[in-house]
């Protein structure tokens, strides 16, 4: 049975605080108030004063590396650190569970919600050319789909879409592939459409209003249907789906020969690592790698590599994939609080892009993914200079455990970029 079914037969239960927070950290989806000014577009280079110190020597990233694998206790972790044009690839742990595998230097994974970044560009790209505009509402694109129960897309613009400030409710991967190992067997080959996601979504009351223009503190959740909304505006605009946009304007421009968007198909091609999830209740490692993906569309589904999202964000902060007046707009932030702000310190959002200061000066741009057993983190300077992509497999539904593994991760990128 289609899953969106299923989930609309059912009560959404409530979790207990634990899983709820466990979740969150999964897949980005808490909802929490924002207390601060957005920024007032991109940051400046880092001074003179504060330029980062040398790069860490190989045998520094590998101590790293290996110290981080241990504390986020993931089965495998790989690193592909640029400073300047010298690239350094360095993994630990094992590719396939109990064989001593190492990751493939080219192996490709699941991006997950490192694709945000791939559909904002392709909005403000539509913006620049005259076809969209941040300000149009989604029901002068999509008349009469964001409806009921306080839901208005009359009030919900493309900016707040893009920002996650539009206060359109979030199901999260529990609410889809339930949190057992058996509900997650039962489950992984389920797809439906984006229309039967925002229709699921709407029955549910958006967590707050959409922000105000030029509120200078507003409301902030993380909100993946607010993507599969604009994924569906891409068409509408262009005739096209955000897949092949993406592919046409992004990914066959750039030469990212490695990415694509998979559609339903749940498998990824070789090389790749496998990636394993420890589910509520159990102490065994599921297997997660084959998944349709459907579910998250143009929330989360691209494929792709670490070479290939290298290329796409250091293109795309050099201006080669926006004029600079869509990139002032891409990079103008509003802070993000509550449990993001404590495991990702400073963290605050664009338009699909994150920021977060650097202690080296400056700071560090770029966006996360995460599915069950999947974690990808993504880090760029300022003048894109230098850049870290980090991806790890082996998670676990112990919300201690996930808050250590995300502390871990984030004290690497902070390494590798700083020196």
């Amino acid at each position: 049975m289609n899953v969106m079914n299923t989930l609309i037969k059912k009560t959404r239960s409530r979790m207990a605080v634990t899983a709820a927070v466990a979740a969150a950290l999964l897949a980005g989806v808490v909802a929490v108030p924002a207390t601060a000014a957005p920024s007032a577009g991109p940051v400046p280079a880092a001074t003179a004063g504060d330029r980062p110190a040398a790069p860490l020597t190989r045998a520094q990233l590998t101590r790293e590396i290996e110290r981080t694998l241990k504390e986020a206790g993931y089965i495998g972790i790989a690193v592909e650190m640029r400073h300047g044009q010298r690239r350094t690839h360095i993994d630990a742990g094992e590719a396939v569970l109990g064989t001593g595998r190492p990751t493939p230097r080219d192996a490709v994974f699941r991006a997950a919600s490192v694709t945000k970044s791939f559909i904002a560009t392709v909005v403000l790209q539509l913006v620049a050319e005259g076809r969209l505009s941040l300000d149009d509402t989604v029901e002068k694109w999509l008349p009469g789909v964001v409806t009921g129960q306080g839901n208005d897309g009359r009030l919900i613009t493309l900016r707040h879409l893009l920002q996650h400030t539009s206060g359109v409710y979030n199901w999260d991967q529990v609410e889809v592939n339930g949190d057992t190992a058996e509900d997650f067997e039962r489950t992984r080959f389920d797809g439906f459409t984006p229309e039967e996601s925002i229709a699921y979504t709407m029955r549910h009351k958006p967590d707050f209003p959409p922000a105000a223009p030029g509120d200078p503190a507003p409301a902030w959740n993380y909100s993946n249907p607010g993507y599969l909304l604009a994924g569906m505006i891409i068409q509408k605009a262009t005739g096209r789906t955000w897949a092949e946009e993406v592919t046409r304007r992004v990914i066959r421009p750039l030469g990212l020969r490695d990415t694509r968007t998979p559609g339903a198909d749940p498998y990824l091609r070789a090389p790749h690592a496998r990636t394993y999830h420890k589910f509520r209740g159990s102490d065994r490692w599921t297997d997660t790698t084959v998944l349709n993906m459907t579910s998250t569309d143009a929330a989360g589904a691209l494929i792709s590599t670490r070479r290939d999202l290298d290329r796409f964000y250091t293109a795309l902060f050099r201006g080669r994939l926006l004029p600079a007046a869509q990139l002032v707009e891409m990079r103008r932030t509003v802070p993000v609080g509550g449990l993001f702000g404590e495991v990702m310190p400073g963290l605050s959002y664009g338009l699909g892009l994150m920021r977060q200061p650097l202690s080296c000066g400056g700071h560090r741009w770029g966006h996360g993914g995460d599915l069950d057993g999947t974690t990808v983190r993504t880090g760029f300077t300022d003048d894109g200079s230098r850049s870290v992509v980090v991806t790890a497999s082996g998670k676990t539904a112990d919300v201690n455990q996930l808050i250590r593994a995300e502390r871990a991760v984030q004290r690497l990128v902070e390494r590798a970029l700083c020196g």
